[in-house]
């Protein structure tokens, strides 16, 4: 049991799980002593699930960032990528008298497309991915509020209900669809594409030494970033019926940071996909526990405080799980390197 123990100590996702599960006592902590009377109902449950159908298109954002950090690469547009799908989904119906089911197609398979044109320009062109992230934050921004100058756009309400359902009166519809990727990624972590993903996370110049195409590395993993970027549109636009052509932006810094508070190293080449779930975990339930502190403190003194207290509190959490994080890690890979060196040591003094 130590020994399983200490071997979870070395896990990538120790960190974040530590502050997930902490957040997450918090958040049902305030939610009894708002409500004690009402704790123990399944309206307290139902409150809890309903955070996956607010958030989902942030959890599966978060999803694709981590795909492309465990290369080393950061790509601040992907939440603008995202409104790109969901002004699309949207807006053809609209415009353009597109069938909602054709259009949503058109949205995801338009997003994938965008995707793969960011992969090849930062594998291809060698374009540093920050500037091409810049770059294409700009360029997204303008195609989005070129289709939808404000929030609009023809959603059919069966699509709001089936994304708000509760299969079988227990489980949200967004939770099955999270599980299911979660399940796709799990089958793609044992593939040798992934093997090559850490490869070129851990060092690109000896993974490429080694024979491995680091380019056609690089676009797949937009790729499949992009199919969960699209996904994240389309959830979206289910969930709030409307679309909006600039509501993504503050994903890329949102799904970064929550990539980096699960334990993936910004560098790449250490994490996996429950990384990221618990950072992005981890920074819901504290902006969602933080107001409802607020909330309590206000009406116990009587004083009011506005979003920006709440907002100044959640950000300093989050900062501040982030500086440990980053210790951690550092920490952690300082141990596995420590202890990889006294293996080598070890042999080479048995071979003598």
């Amino acid at each position: 049991m130590k020994k399983r123990l200490n071997q979870w100590k070395k896990s990538p996702a120790f960190s974040g799980m530590i502050l997930f599960l902490g957040a997450l006592v918090v958040y049902f902590l305030v939610q009894y002593l708002q409500v004690p009377e009402s704790f123990w109902s399944v309206k307290t449950y139902r409150n809890f699930m309903s955070l996956f159908k607010s958030f989902s298109p942030l959890i599966l954002v978060t999803m694709g960032q981590a795909l492309l950090m465990l290369m080393g690469i950061i790509d601040i547009s992907i939440g603008m990528q995202m409104s790109f799908a969901n002004v699309l989904a949207a807006m053809l119906p609209q415009l353009l008298g597109i069938p909602v089911p054709l259009a949503w197609l058109i949205a995801l398979a338009a997003t994938v497309l965008l995707a793969a044109v960011n992969g090849m320009v930062v594998s291809y062109l060698r374009i540093p991915p920050l500037l091409a992230g810049f770059a294409m934050i700009s360029v997204v921004k303008g195609i989005n509020l070129l289709i939808a100058p404000k929030p609009g756009g023809t959603v059919p309400m069966i699509a709001n209900q089936v994304f708000d359902s509760m299969i079988f009166g227990v489980i949200p519809f967004s939770v099955i669809l999270l599980a299911v990727l979660y399940g796709a990624w799990v089958y793609l972590e044992k593939t040798p594409l992934m093997k090559s993903v850490y490869a070129v996370g851990g060092n690109e110049r000896n993974a490429y030494a080694t024979g491995i195409n680091t380019t056609a590395v690089k676009v797949k993993m937009y790729l499949l970033a992009g199919v969960l970027t699209g996904l994240a549109g389309l959830c979206y636009t289910a969930a709030y019926t409307t679309g909006n052509p600039i509501t993504g932006e503050i994903y890329g810094l949102q799904s970064i940071s929550a990539c980096i508070l699960g334990g993936i190293a910004l560098a790449g080449g250490w994490g996996n996909m429950i990384c990221a779930l618990y950072g992005v975990g981890f920074q819901i339930l504290i902006q969602t526990t933080v107001p409802k502190i607020f909330a309590m403190i206000s009406k116990t003194t009587g004083v009011n405080y506005n979003t920006y207290w709440h907002n100044l509190f959640s950000d300093s959490i989050i900062l501040l799980g982030l500086v440990l994080t980053i210790f951690a890690v550092k920490a952690q890979r300082s141990s596995l390197l420590t202890g990889l060196q006294k293996q080598v040591k070890g042999g080479a003094a048995h071979g003598q």
